[in-house]
């Protein structure tokens, strides 16, 4: 068997200098030409970095290349961060893939996004032409309803912080380390008027999609079960149970040949925390199954049961 490696890379940014993007790349054989080989890209979501979460594990267990990296004014890649700016994180993700396509000869031919990256990710895929020969995305934790956020926990602290100081100084640990980064009420109006929409006819018919869920995620909350044999038979789900893990089945889940795979992990929350092992089980096993033409259509899915949508 092939030594897997592991590479630091630290790509200029063609578009902002100052904000060079540091990544690792995971090599099954660097010691083979990698002209036309496949390779996949992992994203990581807000205020995270490329070893967050289950990004470092799903890399070091793929049956493939992969890259994953820090967007920009995250962990290593220098830069300001910003709430709403979605649009930056795609370009960064468009700099990495044009550097992995013209320096390594890479293709990409997966996308795996948590949260924040998920939505960065589907934007790329439903306008970048270097996304054409993707053939298997997937979505951990995707909000579609970006206004929902206005109802959040965090929002509610942080209109305190805008009423008195027109900002609000948001500390989290990124990497072990405290970060605190500036929020103010036009990041948040950015946030919430991002398009999600695109999705429904701009997403490329091709692409297989896993969509994957906590039922305890508090951050974009899911369907609730059962609610669930009502909602599929609604188009569009009906105001006030239009959960987003449902939208993005909804959309993604009447595209020739592509497919969607909803799947809903019991007890598990945003982050997965406690889960990430398994959750890593999950793609890999979803993964395969698609390779060996096992999930030919839509539907939900839990290890060993099938429900079609």
């Amino acid at each position: 068997m092939a030594e897997r490696s592991s590479t630091k890379l630290l790509i200029p940014h063609s578009s902002a200098p100052e904000c060079s993007i540091t990544g690792v790349l995971e090599q099954l054989d660097a010691g083979k030409s990698t002209h036309g080989r496949k390779i996949a890209i992992i994203l990581h979501g807000s205020m995270g970095h490329k070893d967050y979460l289950f990004q470092r594990r799903l890399a070091q267990r793929l049956s493939q290349d992969s890259f994953r990296f820090d967007f920009r004014g995250n962990h290593e890649s220098p830069g300001v961060w910003c709430y709403g700016a979605f649009q930056d994180d795609v370009d960064d993700l468009c700099v990495v893939v044009q550097y992995l396509q013209t320096v390594y000869g890479y293709v990409v031919d997966m996308v795996v996004g948590h949260s924040r990256g998920s939505i960065v990710g589907m934007r790329w895929l439903c306008t970048a032409p270097e996304a054409r020969n993707v053939t298997n995305f997937i979505n951990a934790s995707g909000r579609y309803r970006m206004n929902k956020v206005l109802e959040s926990e965090h929002l509610k602290i942080w209109q305190d912080g805008f009423a008195a100081d027109g900002y609000y100084d948001w500390t989290t640990t990124v990497a072990r380390k405290p970060v605190t980064v500036r929020v103010h009420p036009a990041d948040v109006d950015l946030f919430v008027s991002w398009d999600t929409s695109l999705v429904w006819d701009k997403f490329p018919a091709n692409i297989h999609v896993l969509t994957i869920h906590g039922l305890s995620d508090k951050t974009v909350p899911p369907c609730a079960l059962r609610y669930f044999a009502y909602l599929v038979d609604t188009d569009p789900p009906l105001p006030g149970y239009s959960y987003d893990a449902l939208i993005y089945a909804r959309a993604l889940g009447t595209r020739s040949p592509g497919t969607h795979t909803l799947h809903m992990v019991e007890d598990a929350d945003h982050n997965f925390t406690g889960n990430q092992d398994q959750l890593v089980d999950y793609m890999l096993e979803w993964r395969d199954l698609h390779e060996q033409g096992e999930l030919k259509s839509s539907g939900l899915w839990k290890t060993g049961v099938r429900g079609k949508l």
